[in-house]
C-alpha cells in the first residue's frame, strides 16, 4: 500500500516524492527513541498489572 501511494505521488509530484524519500530514514530515526521508551513504559506497566493479580492467581490456584 505504501509502495502504490509512494509511486501515485511519484507521477502528481516527483520533488515532493524524492524528498519523503530523502526524510523517510531520518524521521525514522528521529521517532526511535520514542518508540523504545513506548515499549519500556507498556512493559512497565504489563509488569505492574501482572504483581497487581498475582495474589489472585495464587488465591484462584488453591
Amino acid at each position: 500500500m505504501k509502495l502504490l501511494l509512494f509511486l501515485i505521488l511519484l507521477v502528481l509530484c516527483w520533488p515532493a516524492a524524492l524528498l519523503a524519500l530523502i526524510l523517510y530514514p531520518l524521521i525514522w530515526l528521529l521517532l526511535l527513541p520514542f518508540r523504545l521508551i513506548g515499549l519500556v513504559v507498556g512493559g512497565v506497566f504489563e509488569l505492574i498489572a501482572a504483581l497487581f493479580s498475582l495474589p489472585a492467581r495464587v488465591l484462584r490456584a488453591l
